[in-house]
């Protein structure tokens, strides 16, 4: 059974509306160019994939595009935009489940690794990334740099967003790296809804090691979809594994 938090009808059907910055083209295109670039003439296999924020404009782009989502209810809003027969999905965790076929792209966007909360799990997906992977296939993450650098003495949340329609801030364990974001909404009729999700923040060296235990290589890391260098001060990062063309089964 999968530590992920289970996104239900409700939260679904919010989803695009309160994600509505993730859509914006200067956010999302150039993901779309980057994977589409990594993906070449071969199909593409989404983690995570929701309703498909990222998949449908990437299959729009031709690439065969399959996903794998926890939740049906995700799953029933992505179904609004594509059918079955255009972007497939298993409904099942992506540590786990599996899709027929080989992939020479598999990837995790918008910090949605960090849904699984425990280290083995994560190794797990790491797993059966290059498990759908052929060999030279790549497995790409988006995800956040913690952001614990920014607590002072005492301080028990970092903030992520404050306007004025979201306030949202994390909070952190930093003995087990389990953390929760804590979302406040303003609603048009002037009311404020409260949302959380929890979460295992990983750091970029432990994703490396994840990915050597997977039999998979780094081949590049940068800051963002632009391709911005990644650096010290960065606060999120691409990064691409690739799994060796000398592979074998995994």
């Amino acid at each position: 059974m999968t530590s992920s938090d289970l996104w239900d009808e409700d939260a679904a059907a919010r989803y695009d509306t309160t994600s509505a910055e993730m859509f914006a083209p200067h956010v999302l295109d150039p993901a779309v160019d980057f994977l589409a670039r990594l993906a070449g003439a071969g199909p593409a296999l989404e983690f995570a994939i929701g309703t498909g924020r990222v998949a449908v404009p990437l299959a729009a782009r031709g690439v065969r595009v399959s996903g794998i989502e926890l939740s049906q209810p995700m799953v029933d809003q992505l179904r609004r935009k594509v059918s079955a027969e255009e972007v497939p999905v298993v409904v099942g965790d992506m540590a786990t489940a599996t899709v027929s076929g080989e992939f020479s792209l598999v990837y995790v966007a918008w910090n949605s690794i960090g849904n699984l909360r425990t280290q083995d799990e994560q190794v797990r997906c790491f797993q059966n990334a290059a498990r759908h992977l052929v060999p030279g296939g790549r497995f790409v993450i988006e995800l956040w740099v913690p952001g614990i650098r920014r607590f002072p003495p005492g301080q028990s949340a970092v903030p992520f967003a404050v306007t004025d329609r979201h306030v949202g801030f994390d909070t952190y364990d930093m003995v087990t790296q389990q953390g929760t974001s804590h979302h406040y909404r303003r609603l048009d009729d002037g009311t404020t809804r409260y949302g959380a999700s929890n979460f295992r923040y990983i750091w970029p060296a432990e994703c490396d090691l994840m990915a050597r235990l997977a039999g998979l290589v780094l081949e590049q890391r940068v800051a963002d979809w632009a391709q911005t260098p990644f650096t010290s001060d960065s606060e999120s990062h691409i990064s691409v594994w690739r799994k060796p063309m000398d592979s074998v089964g995994s």
